[in-house]
């Protein structure tokens, strides 16, 4: 696949480029991880660690909170022709990862943000079916792409039905297909992504529209109660702060109240030396609702 902006790293680099991988997550949320370690030892497919590399250097040559789109590319090149094998699921999930931060930060227009989302979407999907044959059931124990393929394929249809307009998604079974994806997450390991499916689901709560016989189970109630279970698993993330905070900043003056509290803690906070890209667009989402919230 030929991307913009993007090269392969030369064959004699790949060796160095496989020494110095150290896996990443970030999620519509965000997992703290380390930076790549140099001396830890390389094992698995060279495409996916190739991959991996550039997606740990993705705030690489960032202008404040706008990524560069050139480590990301790189990354996105990698798992694109690691996913040709037919049954790597680990390069297809980590594909949508990647078109997801391309998509989200690195200033798109809209019609280009879709088109990436769509492409993370079917990444996801292919994902979740090769995990599905391997487990041949729904006992997926000991699978460590399962989580991550219903995670990641999750948040690109979410993203997707941002910009294809909340009200048509959730007539045509998008908002179904999250909340049945999330649900597996918290299924598989709720605590993976530092509450990842609980911040989707809640996330899902609070956004999708009521709409009888399509979303009835909307509620804000859940809302609440999911995301304030993703802040449990893990109060440091900008995300789920945020997103609980949105949420209750429409329910009564009480949590209106807590709302602020929340933002006004998180946009004091030091972003993650690790994820820049990610907390910095928070933090300005943070000041924004603040500045909108106490006109």
């Amino acid at each position: 696949m030929k991307i913009s902006n993007g090269r392969r790293v030369p064959r004699q680099r790949l060796g160095v480029v496989c020494a110095a991988l150290l896996a990443t997550a970030w999620a519509g949320g965000q997992q703290r991880d380390r930076p790549p370690d140099p001396m830890r030892p390389f094992a698995g497919n060279p495409l996916i660690a190739e991959g991996d590399y550039h997606y740990a250097r993705r705030q690489d040559g960032r202008v404040g909170a706008r990524a560069s789109q050139r480590e990301i590319s790189f990354s996105i090149a990698a798992y694109d022709s690691a996913s040709r094998a037919p049954d790597t699921a680990e390069a297809r999930w980590k594909l949508a990862r990647a078109l997801y931060f391309k998509a989200a930060y690195t200033g798109l227009e809209p019609d280009a943000q879709k088109a990436l989302y769509e492409k993370a979407r079917r990444a996801g999907d292919e994902a979740i079916e090769i995990v599905q044959r391997r487990s041949k059931g729904s006992d997926f124990s000991g699978d460590p792409d399962a989580a991550p393929s219903y995670f990641w394929s999750a948040v690109a249809w979410g993203q997707w039905a941002l910009l294809a307009g909340k009200l048509e998604s959730a007539k045509t079974g998008v908002a179904d297909k999250i909340r049945a994806y999330s649900t597996s997450v918290i299924g598989i390991d709720p605590t993976f992504e530092e509450g990842g499916g609980y911040r989707i689901l809640g996330r899902l709560h609070d956004q999708a529209p009521w709409i009888p016989f399509f979303t009835g189970w909307v509620s804000h109630e859940e809302a609440i109660k999911n995301l304030r279970l993703a802040v449990a698993a893990n109060g440091e993330n900008f995300v789920n702060r945020l997103f609980l905070a949105e949420a209750l900043a429409s329910g009564s003056s009480a949590e209106a109240k807590e709302a602020v509290g929340i933002l006004e803690r998180l946009v004091a906070d030091g972003p993650s030396p690790t994820h820049l890209v990610e907390d910095l667009n928070i933090q300005e989402d943070a000041r924004k609702d603040l500045a909108q919230w106490k006109k």
